[in-house]
């Protein structure tokens, strides 16, 4: 997951190494608009650097440059497509910020000089979800440009893109929904192995910690004012069921000294993989609540053989090992319904280990979470397929190359092609909700609570944003500053009863 941790590892280069690159570096501001004579990239055989895994931990390495079994597009760099990373932050690839991708069918040059955004020849503009502010996009939207999205994180980052006016600007999306264009739904899951790895604590060993005081519940937290109100939900749980809550968010148990840097880690130091794994619980709450998003909160203590009590994806069951290893908040009425049954299998064995029997794989049942696993392209941690970034842009690639040979076939001869159909994306691609309380109905507030004085209401400010940007492409505007007139435009016309 990207996040403020999102900078990168940079190798240290040999002098030899940095030297050769040098004289192939890319400055695009010595080119006329229409064109980029790039061919000296063709004559040198250049590795492409590549993160390994998850973009919290950027690692690079290098490898030989791939070209797909279908790829026979021998056109020179000055003759491809171009497609503009426009996140400043976020280039896929390593060093400067220029590269040619062969991808599975055609090849583009990718970029994130922003001097090319005006070229005819930038066919695409590629944006990260959590950057992307209306008053920054770049305008005006140019006819020939297609916008894709690249959003994996949480729904809180930018709820612009759960609203339709807002996801609908996009025609291609990488997102953690299984309805997007190259979904993300198992960033968080590496493989069926770490599934299937043994189970951490042996459940005797859970049940002597619990007789020497551990509590049967986990709930570690740091990020305490977020969407899903969490926070709100496991208070009113406490009430009735002993919890360890580590973090700052109800903290009632100091950690270890050793492990207080790595509490809200999304790595797996062994310490603190260790030290979690003793609890027969996981309060698993996702920061925000949106169909297919699941992060490390769920997968983590699957893993390490514990429970997940979990509130998150709406459709978490359709990703489960089998219809026993998750149990799901929202499937009981109360806390303390749920604090009942969570006693009851702490009591008994034979029942809590029903959750766990996974671990074997003839117990693993969802075909389509096999199927899912089987037939992604993009590995975590896996050094045969592509990152799930590069494997992006190659979609985009492959996609923009389709649509300019069906343009030129149609330009060709009208009669015997059809023009291409344009591709919009649509709500499914994210359509998170609007943020509820974790616990009780949201007319029972005060009207000074602090969540409520936030999320509800940047939810409906962001589609305040993605309706002002939606009205400045609409009318060819080229100043994004514009958006806030706009804005004020739309509310006066709907207070008139006219939009």
């Amino acid at each position: 997951m990207i996040m403020a941790g999102r900078s990168r590892l940079l190798p240290c280069l040999c002098l030899g190494l940095f030297g050769v690159l040098c004289w192939v570096w890319v400055s695009f501001a010595s080119f006329p608009d229409d064109q980029l004579h790039l061919e000296t990239l063709d004559a040198v055989d250049r590795g492409a650097f590549q993160p390994q895994s998850a973009l919290s931990d950027m690692e690079f390495a290098s490898v030989a440059t791939y070209r797909g079994p279908g790829n026979a597009d021998r056109r020179s760099n000055k003759e491809l497509p171009i497609l503009l990373w426009w996140s400043g932050g976020l280039f896929p690839h390593f060093p400067g910020d220029t590269e040619r991708i062969d991808c599975a069918t055609s090849s583009c040059l990718v970029t994130s000089n922003r001097k090319v955004q005006l070229y005819k020849r930038t066919t695409s503009i590629i944006f990260y979800g959590t950057d992307f502010r209306a008053y920054e996009a770049p305008l005006p939207r140019l006819p020939h440009q297609t916008w894709a999205l690249f959003h994996e994180e949480s729904p809180m980052n930018n709820y612009f893109l759960s609203h339709g006016p807002g996801i609908r600007l996009f025609n291609y999306t990488a997102t953690f929904s299984r309805e997007s264009d190259y979904p993300l739904t198992l960033q968080w899951l590496p493989s069926l192995e770490y599934l299937l790895e043994s189970v951490a604590v042996s459940l005797e060993e859970k049940n002597r910690l619990r007789k020497e005081g551990l509590a049967p519940v986990l709930y570690m937290q740091s990020h305490c004012d977020v969407p899903s109100d969490r926070d709100r939900y496991v208070k009113e749980l406490m009430k009735y069921i002993e919890v360890d809550s580590y973090g700052k968010c109800l903290n009632n148990k100091p950690l270890p000294q050793h492990l207080e840097d790595t509490a809200t880690a999304t790595g797996e130091e062994p310490k603190f993989m260790n030290f979690v794994a003793r609890y027969k619980f996981h309060l698993a709450l996702e920061n925000g609540l949106c169909p297919d998003y699941m992060t490390e909160k769920l997968w983590r203590p699957l893993h390490q053989g514990c429970v997940p009590v979990y509130r998150g994806s709406s459709g978490v069951a359709d990703w489960m090992p089998n219809d026993r290893s998750v149990i799901v908040i929202d499937n009981f009425p109360s806390p303390k319904a749920l604090a009942d049954f969570l006693k009851r299998l702490d009591e008994n064995d034979d029942e809590y280990s029903k959750y766990l029997d996974f671990k074997n794989h003839r117990h693993i049942t969802n075909s389509h979470l096999l199927e899912a696993l089987e037939t992604r392209e993009w590995g975590v941690n896996d050094m045969s397929k592509p990152n799930y970034l590069n494997g992006f842009e190659c979609y985009v690639c492959d996609q923009e190359n389709a649509r300019l040979a069906a343009e030129r076939a149609y330009r060709k001869a009208p009669k015997k092609n059809p023009p291409p159909q344009p591709k919009m994306a649509s709500n499914s691609h994210m359509g998170c909700p609007l943020p509820s309380p974790g616990y009780g109905d949201v007319q029972d507030l005060p009207a000074n609570d602090g969540w409520l004085q936030i999320w509800p209401q940047d939810y409906w400010q962001s589609l305040d944003q993605a309706e002002g940007l939606e009205s400045l492409i609409r009318h060819n505007e080229s100043d994004p500053s514009l958006l806030w007139k706009h804005i004020q435009n739309i509310a006066v016309s709907r207070a008139r009863g006219k939009h």
